[in-house]
């Protein structure tokens, strides 16, 4: 049975790296960054441009699952809301997948400190700050496995991850 792992966390969290390290330990593998379906400048959030990233994601992981090779797909995104998840299982065929919900969480200063190499980077904007914090408290009421990252090295979360998963 296929594994179709979805990762979540807020912005910095650190759900991209968590997933690219996850991809190389477990065998016939790939992984999906949903903000690569979103990958547009300039950046618009309307009813048209949700719809189309949706569309993207469901299209993309559709074509993963069906796919005889791929047995783990790792899907992350910023899915603060369970209604997120819901649509996005909901438009897929799951039949032969055990489905695993993952929300990475912290403290304030660690995701603090993450968004701040970003900004030091110059690959965030500052007010990335104040718009992360203010979803960390999303992810308590969300049914998934949490993982509080603020003290682990990333080693362990992957450790974590693989130990839920094959359970």
């Amino acid at each position: 049975m296929k594994r179709f792992i979805m990762i979540g966390g807020t912005m910095g969290v650190g759900k991209t790296t968590t997933s690219q390290l996850l991809k190389k330990k477990l065998n016939h593998s790939v992984m999906l960054d949903g903000d690569w379906c979103w990958d547009m400048h300039p950046f618009i959030v309307n009813e048209e441009t949700k719809a189309m990233v949706i569309n993207n994601i469901v299209y993309q992981l559709q074509s993963f699952i069906d796919c005889s090779v791929i047995e783990n797909i790792i899907f992350c995104w910023v899915m603060h809301d369970q209604s997120i998840i819901d649509q996005i299982c909901d438009r897929l065929c799951l039949d032969d997948c055990q489905v695993y919900s993952i929300s990475l969480v912290c403290d304030e200063q660690t995701l603090r400190q993450h968004l701040q190499k970003d900004i030091d980077l110059g690959l965030r904007e500052e007010s990335i700050i104040k718009r992360s914090l203010e979803r960390m408290s999303c992810y308590d009421k969300l049914s998934s496995h949490q993982i509080d990252i603020s003290s682990l090295k990333q080693d362990e979360i992957i450790q974590d991850i693989i130990e839920y998963i094959q359970k």
